[in-house]
């Protein structure tokens, strides 16, 4: 844990790449001390269409899905240490978007072969 699914306008690959977002995404969630660097899982998905309001702005949305039983505290520090790597990208007029979303461990599987 964490999942980071990062969703994006794709017209943002003419100045960075997927891989770049990522790293990006990882070094946030890394900073945030609260997971081991093998721990963190990212992914991408570009969005063609797309609209904020009654505009088309570029976009970084980041989901960060968590096992539940972090306080507030270490969610907020998750989030701003996302946000604090991606305001670092060299990017204008862009909405830049995280949220902490917690996985409810009673709930949650996993296999890996």
């Amino acid at each position: 844990m964490p999942h980071c699914i990062i969703e994006y306008s794709d017209s943002l690959e003419r100045q960075l790449s997927p891989d770049e977002l990522m790293h990006c995404v990882y070094l946030g969630a890394l900073n945030s001390k609260l997971f081991e660097a093998d721990d963190i899982k990212s992914r991408v998905i570009p969005f063609q269409h797309f609209t904020s309001g009654t505009i088309k702005q570029n976009f970084i949305h980041v989901a960060l899905k968590i096992l539940s039983g972090r306080s507030s505290e270490q969610r907020k520090a998750l989030s701003s240490s996302v946000l604090t790597e991606l305001s670092k990208l060299p990017l204008s007029a862009i909405s830049l978007t995280v949220e902490v979303i917690e996985i409810e461990r009673s709930s949650y599987s996993k296999v890996v072969n």
